[in-house]
């Protein structure tokens, strides 16, 4: 949804932001600086587009804007209850807010570790052996990478904000950059450093993140 009151002619943003990335960054720098050895940070994830446009923006000048919304890339365990509840509420409450889309992969089960002189899987601890379940993240990167392409191709945006420290995005942020296409990282430096210096500009989110704060 663009922002109403924008002068005409004013750049169009979109935001782009990697969920998890975004918000274990977060924690990590939050439990940090309060000495903690974990933290979860309380993200106001319905207002958050606007307000990380409005960050980029200024970060490098520019007065006014047009919010063309947000993006999320998410994942989550379909096979836990808490994966479902999270799951849930990005679809059905979060996805629904004003100028925000949700997109959310199921995480995969990950491959259990194998010894590395005699390859045996190693699929219980030897120690109180219970299963070392786990899943990992699949195609989200993959994803933003699409999308951010793809929207620019349909001239979408003028200004693309990404929310993310993988430096697996770096290859669509060269070719953005090589199609004249600006893309601002939000980012935790010294978090995502290759990602930082391929983008145009970028600015420390923890810096501000009273304002985005729930």
């Amino acid at each position: 949804m663009s922002t109403q009151t924008a002068a005409e002619g004013a750049p169009r943003v979109r935001v782009f932001v990697d969920y998890w990335n975004f918000q274990l960054s977060l924690n990590q720098r939050e439990a940090q600086a309060r000495g903690l050895g974990d933290y979860r940070f309380a993200v106001d994830w319905a207002g958050l587009g606007r307000k990380l446009a409005q960050l980029a923006t200024s970060s490098v000048g520019v007065t006014d804007h047009s919010f063309e919304g947000v993006n999320i890339y998410a994942s989550h365990d379909p096979n836990s209850g808490e994966g479902k509840k999270f799951k849930n509420w990005a679809t059905t409450w979060l996805n629904r807010q004003p100028g925000v889309h949700v997109e959310s992969r199921e995480r995969r089960p990950r491959a259990a570790p194998r010894c590395p002189s005699c390859y045996y899987t190693i699929d219980s601890c030897p120690q109180c052996h219970r299963r070392m379940a786990g899943t990992v993240e699949k195609g989200v990167d993959t994803l933003i990478a699409t999308d951010m392409i793809r929207l620019a191709w349909e001239n979408a945006y003028d200004f693309a904000v990404l929310a993310s420290s993988d430096a697996d995005l770096v290859p669509a942020v060269e070719f953005l950059d090589s199609r004249a296409r600006k893309v601002i990282q939000a980012g935790f430096p010294p978090l995502g450093v290759h990602l930082a210096t391929s983008c145009w500009a970028s600015f420390d989110v923890y810096q501000h993140r009273v304002s985005l704060q729930r």
